[in-house]
């Protein structure tokens, strides 16, 4: 079995965001940048998948800038076996990726596409469905726990309700919760070695993906900054400042 896990290079995690002066995106200039954590989650499960017997290859897929590069060098240094770059340079949209990615999964043939349900720039939760929807393949979003069977996968999601278990038909689409696992730390020799591994270099025009904008941003501000509380003597007085507030 082989599994396919698109990654994506974002603003790591533990970065405070800072919007730019002219309020036309965030900064990244001097930034520190990583694997989107559900991304890395999805590196982790498709490891241990192959761990356990269940798959034999691994392949790392990013759509970005030449930097996504070191992004793919984690999942490598991982343990995932070889890469694709899909460079890149201006925005990526989640249906632009997509079909990008559907392109791959032509050429690739995996029997699973593992990947994060959204990425902590944009938080689109997109890219996954709109995959499964263009490859045709069933999908298991928000899974928490995934156990392959012969020629099936049985997905479990995090839902409104609690829990729900489906059964996919292989090939299948799969995004990842944070439930799912805790994602390893790449050990030294892991990454000397993730060095050697292969990252093949393609281009949208490779694809025939046109890797255009439809969306436009008209500003982008930094939140409102929250008001100090304060301290009331009874229900009463709650209830009159909650409608001074016009809250209530």
């Amino acid at each position: 079995m082989k599994i396919m896990v698109p990654v994506k290079r974002v603003v790591d995690y533990n970065v405070k965001v800072r919007v730019k002066s002219d309020n036309t995106g965030v900064e990244l200039a001097n930034v520190k940048m990583s694997m989107n954590p559900f991304d890395e989650i999805a590196v982790e499960e498709a490891i241990r998948l192959k761990e356990a017997g269940k798959a034999e290859e691994i392949v790392v897929v990013s759509v970005g800038p030449k930097l996504a590069q070191e992004t793919i060098r984690t999942g490598l240094a991982m343990g995932a076996d070889r890469g694709i770059l899909v460079e890149h340079d201006g925005e990526t949209e989640p249906l632009a990726v997509a079909k990008t990615l559907k392109a791959i999964v032509t050429e690739e043939n995996p029997d699973i596409v593992l990947l994060g349900k959204q990425a902590i720039d944009g938080d689109n939760n997109q890219t996954g469905q709109m995959l499964a929807q263009l490859l045709g393949w069933p999908q298991g979003t928000f899974a928490s726990e995934v156990a392959p069977e012969d020629g099936s996968l049985s997905v479990t999601r995090e839902i409104d309700g609690g829990l729900e278990t489906v059964k996919l038909n292989l090939p299948a689409v799969v995004t990842t919760d944070l439930r799912l696992n805790e994602p390893r730390y790449a050990s030294l020799p892991n990454i000397m070695k993730a060095k050697r591994k292969p990252i093949d270099m393609k281009t949208p025009a490779d694809y025939g993906v046109d890797m255009g904008t439809r969306l436009t941003v008209l500003k982008v501000e930094e939140p409102p900054q929250r008001e100090a509380g304060i301290m009331v003597e009874s229900v009463e007085d709650l209830v009159s400042k909650l409608k001074e507030k016009g809250v209530i």
